[in-house]
């Protein structure tokens, strides 16, 4: 009996910390994500997540784990994507990376490389001999790097890639935008785990219709 008794006392303890634990909050538009005044079409069918970054951003260095994380909890129908973002000049370094990397079919084996080179290893990551000294002590080829770096392709795509910024009205970085519409981010919504719920909440809104 008194083996029982401890078990219901158990029981009751667990309960009750459930019970007093704090139900988890619905994100609320204009606190923890916003509606965008100008919409950008999102692909029919599908759910698309959009992270606006910039290698040299701290803080986009310091939410990449969690959004690493998530994108990895995602269903086939959530279609994510990053777009770079150069806000000046000088920083077009950093989407030129990004692109030539996509195009020698190396970004996600040096995405969180660059992320490090300039985070962790201090480096500017500005000069394109610096960068190839990057990409060849990772194994890839200096003069296939230099050629895309340097490709129309990938300064085309470079531009467009702040077209794409400016369309959004993308100020700050790291954002993420949901179907075109709605924008979150660890600034807007106050924290890394308050963005991952509240983009939890509108990917789960517009695959439901409900948003």
């Amino acid at each position: 009996m008194k083996k029982f008794a401890a078990l219901f006392a158990m029981l009751a303890a667990v309960s009750g910390l459930l019970m007093s634990a704090p139900a988890q909050a619905v994100p609320v538009e204009g606190k923890d994500y916003q509606v965008l005044k100008n919409p950008q079409a999102a692909p029919a069918g599908k759910v698309e997540v959009i992270e606006f970054f910039w290698y040299g951003c701290p803080h986009c260095f310091d939410f990449e784990p969690e959004l690493e994380a998530w994108v990895k909890r995602q269903g086939k129908d959530v279609v994510f994507k990053r777009v770079p973002v150069a806000f000046r000049d000088d920083l077009l370094p950093h989407t030129k990376i990004f692109y030539a990397l996509e195009a020698l079919g190396k970004l996600d084996a040096m995405h969180a490389k660059v992320f490090n080179a300039i985070h962790v290893d201090r480096k500017r990551m500005v000069d394109p001999n610096e960068i190839a000294d990057l990409m060849a002590k990772n194994g890839i080829d200096r003069k296939a790097f230099l050629d895309a770096y340097n490709s129309f392709s990938v300064n085309t795509n470079s531009q467009r890639a702040n077209k794409i910024a400016d369309a959004y009205k993308i100020d700050g970085v790291p954002t993420v935008v949901i179907q075109g519409k709605y924008e979150t981010s660890p600034s807007i919504a106050g924290s890394k785990a308050a963005a991952i719920q509240a983009m939890d909440f509108l990917v789960t809104g517009v695959r439901d219709k409900k948003m």
